[in-house]
């Protein structure tokens, strides 16, 4: 199944604007599980369209020091701290970054 012109259209608009699709949708009065479907059908186009690659890797030893702790969050930051932190502390950390 093909996209139509304006299906795709909305599929490119929503991906660049950050929005959530369910977001997306309400403020372009769209139907948020016909959006899906689109978006699906999309995927699966893209799927076929693109040819396989190989990308090169290259793995290197961590260079941070033995004693620290990192915390990656979803955002994409790191946090570092001592290793010999003490366990509440860390937990009221946590905590305050839920």
């Amino acid at each position: 199944m093909k996209l139509q012109q304006h299906q795709r259209k909305h599929i490119e608009i929503w991906q660049s604007s950050g929005m959530s699709q369910a977001a997306y949708c309400r403020k372009q009065g769209l139907n948020a599980k016909t959006f899906c479907n689109w978006l699906r059908v999309y995927r699966h186009d893209c799927l076929d369209n693109k040819p396989a690659t190989l990308v090169p890797v290259t793995i290197k030893p961590e260079s941070s020091p033995m004693n620290s702790l990192k915390l990656r969050g979803s955002g994409g930051y790191v946090l570092e701290i001592p290793a010999d932190v003490s366990p509440q502390w860390l937990v009221e950390l946590l905590r305050c970054l839920e």
